[in-house]
């Protein structure tokens, strides 16, 4: 997913950057796993507070150096002083002493039990790295599992959009009744989790699906749609739960709201489609083609 790719750099960047204001040391970097499960490694690709580019490109491989022993054990390792350190290997002793660094910390990202990545702070002084400065790396490593968390999701929710767009009945409802529900089940999901991306790239990805959904639904022989309706991206959102058939406490937590917001947009969507029910309210959108 195009938008994903680079998403998930700048998710590192902004890591990064809080790893470095946690943890007030002055030098952060990192990167994603790269590669197949026989041959995968961490290739460093964000550089924050260098003063070289020796670290840029360099691949860590599981065991070797700190970062290689933090993805072997699946938990952050430290060293006081990198280039004399007896606990580590030495592969990357090069581009490290390049760089001027001495106290290096190293936190993996783990998702799903299956380490995704690298974060690393440093010191140009050799000195033990304490448990508040670990702790603060492990934070900001905690806050960027869960955007990768986030955007798995939103790609396993466009991989599905997609093949149930791709299984559509070519001709009215009736026997395909079961892939509408499906497309109808995708949309929910897609815009729920729209709500709660703050990447401004993947939302907009995740909603273009969602009205390639919706466009679909218009052009296929159904029921004739009403007059125009125009309704708020929130009404939208509530409506597309409420299809769902979720109450208004879950589709609450599943976009980010409170109930009682909740309750205020389906209220307004109601009256703009001139509904007296939940029900009466997507069906008229659906009519409307504002839901597919």
């Amino acid at each position: 997913m195009g938008a994903a790719d680079g998403g998930e750099a700048a998710d590192v960047r902004a890591a990064l950057l809080r790893l470095r204001r946690g943890t007030g040391l002055p030098v952060a970097f990192g990167g994603l796993v790269t590669g197949a499960d026989g041959t995968a490694r961490v290739r460093i690709a964000e550089l924050s507070g260098t003063a070289t580019h020796s670290l840029n490109g360099l691949a860590i491989h599981v065991g070797t150096g700190l970062g290689g022993k933090a993805v072997a054990l699946a938990r952050p390792c430290a060293v006081s002083d990198y280039g004399a350190s007896r606990q580590i290997s030495h592969e990357y002793d090069t581009a490290v002493a390049l760089e001027g660094l001495r106290a290096v910390l190293a936190v993996p990202l783990v998702v799903r039990r299956r380490v995704r990545g690298l974060l690393y702070g440093a010191l140009r002084t050799a000195q033990p790295l304490g448990d508040r400065a670990l702790a603060a790396a492990v934070a900001a490593a905690r806050d960027l599992e869960q955007a990768l968390v986030v955007r798995d999701e939103a790609a396993a929710m466009l991989a599905a959009a997609r093949e149930a767009a791709a299984e559509m009945p070519a001709r009215g409802y009736g026997a395909g009744d079961a892939a509408w529900e499906r497309v109808r089940e995708a949309h929910g999901a897609l815009r729920a989790l729209a709500a709660r991306i703050g990447d401004p790239a993947l939302r907009a990805e995740l909603l273009a699906v969602c009205g390639t959904l919706t466009d679909a639904a218009a052009d296929s022989p159904g029921p004739d749609p009403g007059p125009g309706v125009r309704l708020a991206p929130r009404e939208v959102d509530v409506l597309a739960c409420v299809a769902g058939g979720v109450t208004n406490a879950a589709a609450a937590e599943r976009l980010g709201l409170r109930p009682e917001t909740v309750k205020g947009y389906l209220r307004s969507a109601m009256r703009k489609l001139g509904a007296h029910t939940r029900w009466e309210a997507v069906v008229a959108a659906r009519r409307a083609g504002v839901l597919p």
